[in-house]
Protein backbone atom coordinates (compact mmCIF):
# COMPACT_ATOMS: atom_id res chain seq x y z
CA UNK A 1 0.00 0.00 0.00
CA UNK A 2 0.78 3.46 -1.12
CA UNK A 3 2.04 5.90 2.22
CA UNK A 4 -0.23 8.81 2.83
CA UNK A 5 1.62 12.25 3.01
CA UNK A 6 0.76 13.95 6.92
CA UNK A 7 -2.10 15.94 4.94
CA UNK A 8 -3.75 13.00 3.58
CA UNK A 9 -3.76 11.60 7.06
CA UNK A 10 -5.20 14.64 8.71
CA UNK A 11 -7.63 14.94 6.11
CA UNK A 12 -8.73 11.17 6.83
CA UNK A 13 -9.18 11.78 10.63
CA UNK A 14 -11.19 15.01 10.08
CA UNK A 15 -13.63 12.81 8.04
CA UNK A 16 -13.70 9.92 10.87
CA UNK A 17 -14.19 12.43 13.46
CA UNK A 18 -17.10 14.31 11.37
CA UNK A 19 -18.86 11.06 10.50
CA UNK A 20 -18.75 10.25 14.27
CA UNK A 21 -20.60 13.40 15.06
CA UNK A 22 -22.94 13.75 11.96
CA UNK A 23 -23.94 9.82 12.15
CA UNK A 24 -25.52 10.10 15.39
CA UNK A 25 -26.94 13.11 14.90
CA UNK A 26 -28.85 11.80 12.00
CA UNK A 27 -29.90 9.21 13.86
CA UNK A 28 -31.02 11.63 16.84
CA UNK A 29 -33.15 13.44 14.07
CA UNK A 30 -34.39 10.25 12.71
CA UNK A 31 -35.38 9.29 16.72
CA UNK A 32 -37.79 12.44 16.57
CA UNK A 33 -39.68 10.27 14.48
CA UNK A 34 -39.96 7.20 16.63
CA UNK A 35 -40.51 9.34 19.92
CA UNK A 36 -36.89 9.25 21.07
CA UNK A 37 -36.93 12.98 21.92
CA UNK A 38 -39.68 14.37 23.78
CA UNK A 39 -41.07 18.46 24.86
CA UNK A 40 -40.37 19.25 28.75
CA UNK A 41 -43.52 18.07 30.85
CA UNK A 42 -46.27 20.56 31.13
CA UNK A 43 -47.17 22.13 34.05
CA UNK A 44 -49.29 20.07 36.06
CA UNK A 45 -52.28 20.46 38.97
CA UNK A 46 -51.03 20.18 42.48
CA UNK A 47 -51.74 16.75 44.12
CA UNK A 48 -53.69 16.05 47.18
CA UNK A 49 -51.98 15.90 50.57
CA UNK A 50 -51.11 12.15 51.06
CA UNK A 51 -52.04 10.39 53.49
CA UNK A 52 -49.82 8.39 56.24
CA UNK A 53 -50.38 5.56 54.80
CA UNK A 54 -49.59 6.65 51.15
CA UNK A 55 -46.43 7.99 52.54
CA UNK A 56 -45.73 4.22 54.43
CA UNK A 57 -46.58 2.41 50.95
CA UNK A 58 -43.65 4.89 49.12
CA UNK A 59 -40.88 4.61 52.06
CA UNK A 60 -41.61 0.55 51.51
CA UNK A 61 -41.28 1.07 48.07
CA UNK A 62 -38.27 3.17 48.22
CA UNK A 63 -36.84 0.12 50.10
CA UNK A 64 -37.82 -2.32 47.48
CA UNK A 65 -36.24 -0.43 45.11
CA UNK A 66 -33.25 -0.12 47.18
CA UNK A 67 -32.95 3.88 46.28
CA UNK A 68 -31.22 4.95 48.74
CA UNK A 69 -28.45 2.65 47.76
CA UNK A 70 -27.25 4.83 44.58
CA UNK A 71 -28.47 8.13 45.66
CA UNK A 72 -26.89 8.83 49.04
CA UNK A 73 -23.04 9.25 48.93
CA UNK A 74 -21.00 7.52 51.51
CA UNK A 75 -21.58 9.42 54.65
CA UNK A 76 -24.05 11.91 53.12
CA UNK A 77 -27.56 12.75 53.60
CA UNK A 78 -30.02 10.34 52.60
CA UNK A 79 -31.51 10.51 48.99
CA UNK A 80 -29.27 13.90 48.24
CA UNK A 81 -27.38 11.81 45.46
CA UNK A 82 -23.88 12.90 44.19
CA UNK A 83 -22.91 8.73 44.53
CA UNK A 84 -20.16 8.25 42.32
CA UNK A 85 -21.77 5.10 39.88
CA UNK A 86 -18.51 3.52 37.52
CA UNK A 87 -19.51 1.87 33.70
CA UNK A 88 -17.67 0.79 30.81
CA UNK A 89 -18.07 4.78 29.36
CA UNK A 90 -16.69 6.58 32.63
CA UNK A 91 -18.80 7.57 35.49
CA UNK A 92 -22.03 8.94 36.06
CA UNK A 93 -23.11 10.73 39.48
CA UNK A 94 -26.98 10.07 40.95
CA UNK A 95 -28.92 13.09 41.19
CA UNK A 96 -30.46 14.86 44.20
CA UNK A 97 -34.00 13.22 44.97
CA UNK A 98 -35.23 15.39 48.02
CA UNK A 99 -37.54 18.11 47.15
CA UNK A 100 -34.92 20.55 47.41
CA UNK A 101 -36.20 23.58 44.15
CA UNK A 102 -32.99 24.40 42.83
CA UNK A 103 -31.34 21.13 42.86
CA UNK A 104 -33.12 18.41 43.62
CA UNK A 105 -36.71 17.19 42.46
CA UNK A 106 -38.79 19.86 43.81
CA UNK A 107 -40.29 21.65 40.39
CA UNK A 108 -41.10 18.24 39.36
CA UNK A 109 -44.52 16.98 39.39
CA UNK A 110 -45.43 13.65 39.40
CA UNK A 111 -46.39 13.42 36.23
CA UNK A 112 -42.49 14.29 35.63
CA UNK A 113 -41.86 11.91 37.84
CA UNK A 114 -43.54 9.17 36.19
CA UNK A 115 -42.13 9.88 33.24
CA UNK A 116 -38.42 9.95 33.71
CA UNK A 117 -39.34 6.10 35.48
CA UNK A 118 -41.46 4.96 32.45
CA UNK A 119 -39.65 6.80 29.27
CA UNK A 120 -36.27 8.07 31.01
CA UNK A 121 -36.72 11.39 30.03
CA UNK A 122 -36.05 14.01 32.85
CA UNK A 123 -38.07 17.01 33.30
CA UNK A 124 -36.64 19.18 30.24
CA UNK A 125 -37.44 15.90 28.02
CA UNK A 126 -33.61 15.19 28.10
CA UNK A 127 -32.74 11.30 27.49
CA UNK A 128 -31.22 10.04 31.15
CA UNK A 129 -28.34 8.06 31.24
CA UNK A 130 -29.83 4.14 31.55
CA UNK A 131 -27.42 4.17 34.54
CA UNK A 132 -30.46 4.97 36.31
CA UNK A 133 -32.25 1.63 35.39
CA UNK A 134 -35.57 2.91 33.36
CA UNK A 135 -35.39 -0.48 31.28
CA UNK A 136 -36.13 -2.28 34.15
CA UNK A 137 -38.13 0.76 36.24
CA UNK A 138 -40.55 1.27 32.84
CA UNK A 139 -42.38 -1.83 34.15
CA UNK A 140 -43.65 0.53 37.09
CA UNK A 141 -47.41 0.89 37.68
CA UNK A 142 -48.69 4.25 37.67
CA UNK A 143 -49.54 3.98 41.48
CA UNK A 144 -46.54 2.80 42.33
CA UNK A 145 -44.64 5.57 40.66
CA UNK A 146 -47.11 8.19 42.26
CA UNK A 147 -46.51 6.83 45.68
CA UNK A 148 -42.60 6.95 45.67
CA UNK A 149 -43.20 10.85 44.28
CA UNK A 150 -45.33 11.34 47.46
CA UNK A 151 -42.38 9.82 49.89
CA UNK A 152 -39.62 11.45 48.24
CA UNK A 153 -41.74 15.09 48.80
CA UNK A 154 -41.99 14.54 51.78
CA UNK A 155 -38.34 14.30 52.87
CA UNK A 156 -36.49 17.07 54.01
CA UNK A 157 -34.69 19.07 51.42
CA UNK A 158 -30.91 18.60 50.87
CA UNK A 159 -29.16 21.70 48.94
CA UNK A 160 -27.08 19.09 46.61
CA UNK A 161 -26.07 20.30 43.35
CA UNK A 162 -25.48 16.93 40.98
CA UNK A 163 -21.44 16.55 39.81
CA UNK A 164 -21.27 16.98 36.20
CA UNK A 165 -21.14 13.16 34.72
CA UNK A 166 -17.72 12.23 33.34
CA UNK A 167 -18.72 10.07 30.52
CA UNK A 168 -15.75 9.89 27.23
CA UNK A 169 -17.44 11.22 23.76
CA UNK A 170 -19.98 10.54 22.37
CA UNK A 171 -21.24 8.87 25.09
CA UNK A 172 -21.78 12.13 27.08
CA UNK A 173 -24.04 13.12 23.85
CA UNK A 174 -27.89 12.96 23.68
CA UNK A 175 -27.11 11.60 19.97
CA UNK A 176 -25.36 8.23 21.98
CA UNK A 177 -28.56 7.86 24.42
CA UNK A 178 -30.89 8.32 21.46
CA UNK A 179 -29.16 5.31 20.01
CA UNK A 180 -28.75 3.13 22.56
CA UNK A 181 -32.12 3.71 23.50
CA UNK A 182 -33.81 3.00 19.66
CA UNK A 183 -31.25 -0.51 20.00
CA UNK A 184 -32.42 -1.58 23.70
CA UNK A 185 -35.17 0.39 25.05
CA UNK A 186 -38.82 -0.30 24.87
CA UNK A 187 -40.76 1.35 27.42
CA UNK A 188 -43.98 -0.84 28.88
CA UNK A 189 -45.72 -1.26 32.20
CA UNK A 190 -45.68 -4.89 33.52
CA UNK A 191 -48.33 -7.14 31.80
CA UNK A 192 -49.11 -9.98 34.13
CA UNK A 193 -48.80 -13.42 33.09
CA UNK A 194 -51.83 -15.16 32.58
CA UNK A 195 -51.03 -18.66 32.98
CA UNK A 196 -49.62 -18.39 35.88
CA UNK A 197 -50.75 -17.31 39.80
CA UNK A 198 -50.77 -14.36 41.51
CA UNK A 199 -47.73 -14.70 43.96
CA UNK A 200 -45.56 -15.41 40.85
CA UNK A 201 -46.55 -12.82 39.26
CA UNK A 202 -45.78 -9.99 42.27
CA UNK A 203 -42.55 -11.59 42.44
CA UNK A 204 -42.02 -11.27 38.62
CA UNK A 205 -42.97 -7.64 39.09
CA UNK A 206 -40.57 -6.99 41.88
CA UNK A 207 -37.60 -8.73 40.18
CA UNK A 208 -37.73 -6.91 36.95
CA UNK A 209 -39.37 -3.69 37.92
CA UNK A 210 -38.88 -2.45 41.22
CA UNK A 211 -35.71 -4.32 42.16
CA UNK A 212 -34.08 -4.13 39.06
CA UNK A 213 -32.42 -7.40 39.24
CA UNK A 214 -31.08 -8.18 35.90
CA UNK A 215 -28.91 -4.59 36.23
CA UNK A 216 -26.61 -6.33 37.39
CA UNK A 217 -27.09 -9.70 36.75
CA UNK A 218 -27.94 -9.14 33.12
CA UNK A 219 -25.21 -9.78 30.39
CA UNK A 220 -24.39 -6.72 28.83
CA UNK A 221 -22.33 -6.29 25.32
CA UNK A 222 -20.38 -3.84 24.14
CA UNK A 223 -22.48 -1.03 23.76
CA UNK A 224 -24.01 -1.76 27.65
CA UNK A 225 -27.32 -3.55 26.25
CA UNK A 226 -28.53 -6.30 27.80
CA UNK A 227 -31.69 -8.85 26.95
CA UNK A 228 -34.19 -6.81 29.20
CA UNK A 229 -35.51 -7.34 32.62
CA UNK A 230 -35.76 -11.10 32.35
CA UNK A 231 -32.30 -11.20 31.13
CA UNK A 232 -29.89 -12.61 34.28
CA UNK A 233 -26.91 -14.77 32.41
CA UNK A 234 -24.77 -13.16 34.82
CA UNK A 235 -21.86 -10.07 34.01
CA UNK A 236 -18.91 -8.28 35.51
CA UNK A 237 -19.52 -5.45 36.91
CA UNK A 238 -17.22 -3.11 35.63
CA UNK A 239 -15.56 -0.73 37.79
CA UNK A 240 -16.44 -2.43 40.91
CA UNK A 241 -14.52 -5.82 41.16
CA UNK A 242 -17.16 -7.88 41.51
CA UNK A 243 -18.65 -10.58 39.04
CA UNK A 244 -22.62 -10.61 39.19
CA UNK A 245 -23.42 -14.62 38.83
CA UNK A 246 -25.96 -15.66 36.72
CA UNK A 247 -29.39 -16.40 38.52
CA UNK A 248 -29.91 -19.06 35.69
CA UNK A 249 -27.09 -21.22 35.94
CA UNK A 250 -26.99 -23.60 38.58
CA UNK A 251 -23.28 -23.77 38.81
CA UNK A 252 -23.27 -19.49 39.30
CA UNK A 253 -26.31 -18.69 41.11
CA UNK A 254 -29.47 -20.73 40.28
CA UNK A 255 -31.53 -21.48 43.35
CA UNK A 256 -34.04 -23.50 41.98
CA UNK A 257 -32.62 -26.47 44.24
CA UNK A 258 -33.05 -23.82 47.28
CA UNK A 259 -36.40 -24.72 49.11
CA UNK A 260 -38.49 -21.49 49.68
CA UNK A 261 -37.44 -21.10 53.21
CA UNK A 262 -33.56 -21.12 52.47
CA UNK A 263 -34.18 -18.49 49.80
CA UNK A 264 -36.23 -16.17 52.38
CA UNK A 265 -33.61 -16.29 54.43
CA UNK A 266 -31.04 -15.78 51.92
CA UNK A 267 -32.69 -12.57 51.05
CA UNK A 268 -34.04 -11.48 54.59
CA UNK A 269 -30.84 -12.61 56.68
CA UNK A 270 -28.00 -12.41 54.52
CA UNK A 271 -27.25 -15.70 54.32
CA UNK A 272 -28.41 -19.71 55.12
CA UNK A 273 -27.05 -22.92 54.82
CA UNK A 274 -25.72 -22.51 51.08
CA UNK A 275 -24.67 -19.25 50.83
CA UNK A 276 -23.85 -15.85 51.96
CA UNK A 277 -24.30 -12.17 50.88
CA UNK A 278 -20.88 -10.71 50.19
CA UNK A 279 -20.06 -7.34 47.92
CA UNK A 280 -22.49 -5.54 45.94
CA UNK A 281 -25.20 -7.99 46.68
CA UNK A 282 -24.83 -7.38 50.56
CA UNK A 283 -25.61 -3.84 49.99
CA UNK A 284 -28.46 -4.68 48.08
CA UNK A 285 -30.12 -6.74 51.28
CA UNK A 286 -28.87 -4.52 53.70
CA UNK A 287 -30.82 -1.98 52.19
CA UNK A 288 -33.67 -3.55 50.87
CA UNK A 289 -34.70 -7.40 50.65
CA UNK A 290 -34.35 -7.51 54.36
CA UNK A 291 -37.41 -5.04 54.85
CA UNK A 292 -39.40 -6.68 52.54
CA UNK A 293 -42.77 -8.09 53.82
CA UNK A 294 -43.55 -11.46 54.03
CA UNK A 295 -45.71 -12.12 51.10
CA UNK A 296 -43.23 -10.27 49.38
CA UNK A 297 -40.45 -12.64 49.87
CA UNK A 298 -42.31 -15.17 49.05
CA UNK A 299 -43.08 -14.25 45.94
CA UNK A 300 -39.98 -13.06 44.89
CA UNK A 301 -38.62 -16.44 45.68
CA UNK A 302 -41.57 -18.15 43.65
CA UNK A 303 -40.32 -16.29 40.97
CA UNK A 304 -36.52 -16.63 41.53
CA UNK A 305 -37.13 -20.61 42.07
CA UNK A 306 -38.58 -20.89 38.98
CA UNK A 307 -36.32 -19.19 36.40
CA UNK A 308 -35.79 -21.26 33.32
CA UNK A 309 -32.27 -23.01 34.34
CA UNK A 310 -29.52 -23.79 31.84
CA UNK A 311 -25.16 -23.86 32.52
CA UNK A 312 -23.37 -21.47 30.79
CA UNK A 313 -19.92 -21.87 28.92
CA UNK A 314 -16.85 -21.67 31.49
CA UNK A 315 -13.54 -20.11 30.66
CA UNK A 316 -10.54 -22.75 29.17
CA UNK A 317 -8.68 -24.14 32.16
CA UNK A 318 -4.62 -23.38 31.64
CA UNK A 319 -2.57 -25.92 32.47
CA UNK A 320 -1.62 -26.59 35.76
CA UNK A 321 1.25 -24.55 37.31
CA UNK A 322 4.08 -27.16 38.50
CA UNK A 323 4.05 -26.76 42.59
CA UNK A 324 1.40 -23.72 42.52
CA UNK A 325 -1.35 -25.64 44.58
CA UNK A 326 1.62 -26.95 46.60
CA UNK A 327 2.37 -23.79 47.52
CA UNK A 328 -0.87 -22.44 47.86
CA UNK A 329 -2.03 -25.31 50.28
CA UNK A 330 0.52 -24.59 52.93
CA UNK A 331 -0.38 -20.79 52.59
CA UNK A 332 -3.97 -21.66 53.60
CA UNK A 333 -2.66 -23.86 56.10
CA UNK A 334 -1.23 -20.75 57.69
CA UNK A 335 -3.88 -18.10 56.84
CA UNK A 336 -7.14 -19.66 56.58
CA UNK A 337 -7.78 -22.94 58.24
CA UNK A 338 -8.67 -21.70 61.53
CA UNK A 339 -11.96 -20.55 60.30
CA UNK A 340 -12.53 -22.19 57.22
CA UNK A 341 -11.27 -25.65 58.02
CA UNK A 342 -8.33 -27.91 57.19
CA UNK A 343 -11.00 -29.20 54.90
CA UNK A 344 -12.78 -26.50 53.92
CA UNK A 345 -15.46 -27.19 56.01
CA UNK A 346 -16.37 -24.06 57.77
CA UNK A 347 -18.18 -23.41 60.63
CA UNK A 348 -22.06 -23.36 60.15
CA UNK A 349 -23.50 -20.09 60.89
CA UNK A 350 -20.28 -18.13 61.27
CA UNK A 351 -17.43 -18.81 58.57
CA UNK A 352 -18.64 -19.99 55.08
CA UNK A 353 -17.74 -23.61 53.50
CA UNK A 354 -15.21 -23.49 51.05
CA UNK A 355 -15.48 -27.05 49.55
CA UNK A 356 -18.83 -27.15 47.24
CA UNK A 357 -19.10 -23.18 47.75
CA UNK A 358 -19.92 -21.80 44.45
CA UNK A 359 -18.39 -18.59 44.47
CA UNK A 360 -15.21 -20.17 44.84
CA UNK A 361 -16.27 -22.31 41.79
CA UNK A 362 -17.21 -19.78 39.59
CA UNK A 363 -14.91 -19.61 36.01
CA UNK A 364 -13.23 -16.31 36.23
CA UNK A 365 -12.60 -16.44 40.12
CA UNK A 366 -12.97 -12.89 39.93
CA UNK A 367 -15.46 -12.73 43.79
CA UNK A 368 -12.63 -15.30 45.02
CA UNK A 369 -9.64 -12.63 44.47
CA UNK A 370 -12.11 -9.58 45.24
CA UNK A 371 -12.81 -10.92 49.02
CA UNK A 372 -8.67 -12.12 49.43
CA UNK A 373 -7.67 -9.06 47.92
CA UNK A 374 -9.83 -6.54 50.41
CA UNK A 375 -11.90 -8.68 52.40
CA UNK A 376 -15.43 -8.74 52.70
CA UNK A 377 -18.57 -8.45 55.30
CA UNK A 378 -22.01 -10.23 55.15
CA UNK A 379 -24.59 -7.90 55.69
CA UNK A 380 -26.11 -6.94 59.24
CA UNK A 381 -29.71 -7.80 59.30
CA UNK A 382 -32.25 -8.58 62.27
CA UNK A 383 -31.95 -12.33 61.36
CA UNK A 384 -27.92 -12.12 61.43
CA UNK A 385 -27.25 -9.00 63.65
CA UNK A 386 -23.22 -9.86 64.16
CA UNK A 387 -21.41 -11.32 60.98
CA UNK A 388 -18.06 -12.71 61.30
CA UNK A 389 -16.03 -11.04 58.15
CA UNK A 390 -13.69 -12.03 56.08
CA UNK A 391 -10.22 -9.73 56.47
CA UNK A 392 -8.17 -8.48 53.50
CA UNK A 393 -5.25 -10.44 52.76
CA UNK A 394 -3.46 -7.75 49.49
CA UNK A 395 -1.05 -6.32 51.94
CA UNK A 396 0.18 -9.69 53.48
CA UNK A 397 0.17 -11.89 50.70
CA UNK A 398 2.04 -11.39 47.33
CA UNK A 399 -0.11 -11.60 43.74
CA UNK A 400 1.30 -14.93 42.98
CA UNK A 401 1.01 -16.01 46.70
CA UNK A 402 -2.62 -15.03 46.25
CA UNK A 403 -2.73 -16.95 42.81
CA UNK A 404 -1.57 -20.03 44.76
CA UNK A 405 -4.14 -20.11 48.20
CA UNK A 406 -7.05 -18.96 45.49
CA UNK A 407 -5.83 -22.26 43.24
CA UNK A 408 -5.60 -24.75 45.82
CA UNK A 409 -9.16 -23.60 46.83
CA UNK A 410 -10.76 -24.07 43.58
CA UNK A 411 -8.75 -27.45 43.00
CA UNK A 412 -9.77 -29.49 46.84
CA UNK A 413 -12.16 -31.17 49.03
CA UNK A 414 -14.00 -31.37 45.22
CA UNK A 415 -14.24 -28.66 43.66
CA UNK A 416 -12.84 -28.92 40.60
CA UNK A 417 -12.80 -24.95 39.00
CA UNK A 418 -8.91 -24.73 37.55
CA UNK A 419 -5.91 -22.57 38.74
CA UNK A 420 -5.79 -18.80 39.04
CA UNK A 421 -2.34 -16.76 38.08
CA UNK A 422 -1.13 -14.00 39.15
CA UNK A 423 -2.15 -12.11 35.93
CA UNK A 424 -5.70 -12.85 37.11
CA UNK A 425 -5.06 -10.88 40.48
CA UNK A 426 -3.45 -7.91 38.77
CA UNK A 427 -5.69 -7.91 36.43
CA UNK A 428 -8.67 -7.14 39.20
CA UNK A 429 -6.60 -4.64 40.75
Amino acid sequence: MRRLRPQAWRLAALLVGLSLVILPLALLSLGGWFGLTGPASPTAAPRPTPTPDQLARGAYLAQAGNCMGCHTARGDAPYAGGRPIPTPFGTVFSPNLTPDPATGLGHWSAEDFWRALHQGRGRDGRLLNPAFPYDNYTLIRREDSDALYDYLRSLAPVARAKPPDELRFPYNTQAALAVWRALFFRPGVYAPDPNRDAVWNRGAYLVQGLGHCSACHGSRNALGGHGGPTDFRGDLLQGLGWYAPSLQDPAEAGVAHWSPPELKAWLRDGRNAHASALGPMAEVVLGSTQHLSEPDLDAMARYLRNLPQREHSQRARPRPETGLREQGAKLYEQHCAACHGQRGEGVPGIYPALAGNRSVAQGEGVNLLRVMLRGAFAPATTGNPRPFGMPPFAGVLSDQELAAVASHVRNSWGNTAGDLRAVDVIRLK
